[in-house]
């Protein structure tokens, strides 16, 4: 009988350990892509189809009684399924993963909301008073697929404790963002479609109580909540988030589940396609001298602050913090040095910054200084973490 069950323990260690592994490989390769994608996009911007790139963009599509941009379709209708995974996957680790116990949860969790309040702060305090306040949201955010994308290639030999601790750090911020999305950067309230909206939201909670696995039931009821969202004035793109929140998990480990059979299906979506279109329809910015100066501006000073300094300010404070008071114990042979890298990492805030900015500003010039704020603040963030991670890999230490 004790036999029997370390061997079934095993099995859910070894799947676990699996998964994980299946997701930062996925994570590190898409990274490329989504680089290429934005490379590419900033070369397009500034090449002689510059005109044709954005009109493109602009070129509005018709799908039954509904006509919008092509970079609306992106950024209401595609992201939706990004967020529809990342809903998935922070329903996975709170009840499977590492997020699933109070002590798992309160270091990543603890850096999270430092990693978000500090940025927040330092970004308010160089647009004070002024209408560009409205970017606050900004640089809160980090990119898992870039981050985890750096970790992979600069440090392979990194204790997995600290990428996990990454990874979790990643998707509570994503939560952190979606809330701050949701509560914030919504428009106008049309109360008669909210009212639709949480009418099929508590449907699909029937559903996944009664444990219905017909997928074709949640896509309908998905497509349904996001077209109530969008007509409602919140923004569509949370109703893929409550979507993956109402996929049933089964019981156990989550194995077999409609849960984890979605997952691993729309996964390589969102990575390799989604996310990619993403980047090529957002990351199209202008290298002239308005687009490089405006960086010196309150909101391009703002953003290259927060992620450059809040995020690692905020994400080591909280984990040194919690350790030096003896509230946490590291992860087996990581080293606070290697937190500290991690912090840095976790200043890329290239997607779901993008998106945040494209919510925040209306009009084309912050939007542009935004932007190109941005991809500086990742681009620094990224190398001064690879730097530290080669100069911790040649070394040994308990500092």
């Amino acid at each position: 009988m004790v036999k029997k069950s370390v061997e079934v323990l095993s099995r859910h260690i070894q799947r676990l350990t699996a998964a994980f592994q299946y997701f930062f490989k996925s994570e590190s390769s898409s990274s490329l892509l989504l680089l290429a994608c934005a490379v590419l996009a900033m070369l397009l911007a500034n090449s002689p189809w510059s005109g044709n790139y954005e009109g493109l963009l602009h070129h509005y599509i018709s799908c039954g009684f509904l006509s919008m941009s092509l970079l609306h379709w992106i950024n209401d209708g595609l992201m939706a399924l990004f967020f529809f995974v990342i809903g998935m996957e922070i329903k996975r680790e709170f009840l499977f993963g590492e997020l699933k116990t109070p002590s798992a949860m309160a270091l990543p969790v603890a850096a999270a909301i430092g990693g978000m309040v500090v940025p927040a702060l330092l970004y308010t305090l160089f647009n004070w008073g002024r209408p560009s306040i409205s970017g606050w949201g900004i640089p809160m955010a980090t990119d898992i697929a870039f981050s985890l994308g750096i970790l992979a290639i600069v440090a392979k030999k990194v204790p997995r404790g600290v990428a996990v601790f990454l990874t979790a750090l990643a998707i509570v911020d994503d939560l952190g963002g979606i809330l701050v999305i949701a509560l914030f950067y919504s428009s106008e309230l049309h109360l008669t479609a909210l009212a639709a909206g949480a009418v099929i939201f508590i449907v699909l909670q029937v559903c996944c109580r009664r444990k219905v696995t017909a997928a074709g039931v949640y896509i309908l009821l998905g497509l349904s909540l996001w077209y109530a969202f969008l007509q409602g004035g919140i923004h569509p793109t949370i109703a893929g988030v409550l979507l993956g929140f109402s996929i049933p998990a089964g019981n156990g480990d989550g194995d077999d589940s409609l849960l984890d059979k979605m997952e691993h299906i729309l996964t390589p979506w969102s990575a390799y396609i989604v996310m990619p279109v993403f980047a090529l329809g957002n990351a199209g910015i202008m290298l002239d001298a308005g687009s490089l100066t405006g960086m010196a501006s309150p909101i391009g000073l703002g953003i290259i602050a927060g992620l450059f300094l809040g995020k690692p300010m905020g994400i080591f404070g909280a984990v040194y913090g919690m350790y030096r008071f003896g509230l946490v114990t590291l992860p087996k042979g990581a080293r606070l040095a290697q937190f500290f890298g991690a912090a840095i990492l976790g200043g890329i805030g290239f997607t779901m910054s993008l998106f945040i900015a494209s919510l925040a500003f209306t009009d084309a010039a912050s939007l542009m200084t935004a932007k190109m704020s941005i991809v500086c603040a990742s681009l620094l963030s990224g190398a001064a973490g690879a730097v530290l991670f080669t100069i911790l890999g040649r070394q040994k230490g308990n500092v």
